[in-house]
């Protein structure tokens, strides 16, 4: 049994004097760079509801007598 285990222990320091040696010579491939980060979103203009007054992107506005709403149904009722 100590046999086995003297063989077992040499194995372990054979594997781990020949991983050094090649981490100290840099043989292991280069890592790649992380991906670049995704650019930020386009910054829209916000208005507002004529009618209620909710904040909403400028591009989901709804146009009626050069007021902007922020649905069809609010463009039927009176802007405050």
């Amino acid at each position: 049994m100590t046999r086995f285990l003297f063989w077992v222990a040499l194995a372990i320091l054979v594997i781990w004097a020949i991983r050094s040696k090649i981490r100290s010579a840099g043989l292991t491939p280069p890592k790649a760079p992380p991906p670049p980060p995704p650019p930020p979103p386009a910054i829209e203009t916000m208005t507002s509801c004529a009618h209620c007054g909710v904040h909403f992107p400028q591009s989901e506005a709804v146009r009626a007598e050069g007021l902007d709403y922020c649905s069809p149904a609010h463009v039927r009722l009176p802007a405050k």
